[in-house]
């Protein structure tokens, strides 16, 4: 099982993004992600035996928290760099609490034996995925041609809970929910 943790976005945020990115499809052939498998991770897990499922739902049910958090969703970016660019992602801000989360979240699952992350935590959504080099200036053109005064803010929201998911050729299936309190 390939599994990993994340923060769902709200419908009407993701509605707000269906139509963002239906107006940047035309001008790329790159993988446009489906917005309805839209979230803010917090851990990729990876491969986790199904026997020791129960463990793993136990072990995040333990992650300490403090409250809801509040995030927003805000500006565009290209990982690892806009020249040559791999991932072009919606930025999310969500503060010293979710990068909390996210520790927490790393420092319970380490205790498995899942492996920690060395690079530092970048929240974002994944908004295309691109495999091989395309050209891009038509994209470019048409995120330049957005009013100058908007800044790419597409909302915010309050996250209540956090998800266990399971991916599954290219499907994401809730396993288990946790509240942030």
């Amino acid at each position: 099982m390939r599994l990993f943790t994340a923060i769902d976005i709200p419908a009407d945020l993701g509605e707000a993004l269906r139509s963002f990115v239906n107006h940047l499809r035309p001008t790329a052939e790159i993988g446009w992600s489906s917005v309805e498998n839209l979230h803010v991770t917090t851990k990729f897990i990876g491969d986790w035996p199904e026997q020791r499922l129960d463990e793993m739902k136990n072990t995040l049910a333990s992650v300490p928290n403090n409250a809801a958090i509040d995030i927003t969703v805000k500006g565009l970016g290209w990982f690892p760099n806009p020249r040559r660019p791999r991932v072009f992602w919606a930025g999310i801000e969500g503060g010293a609490p979710l990068r909390d989360l996210a520790r927490a979240t790393e420092h319970a699952l380490a205790q498995l034996g899942v492996t920690v992350e060395e690079r530092v935590y970048s929240p974002h959504l994944t908004l295309a995925r691109i495999r091989e080099a395309v050209p891009l200036d038509r994209l470019h053109q048409k995120l330049q041609s957005f009013p100058g005064g908007c800044g790419f803010d597409f909302g915010s929201f309050q996250a209540t809970q956090f998800f266990l998911y399971l991916s599954a050729g290219g499907k994401y299936t809730q396993l288990a929910g946790f509240p942030l309190e």
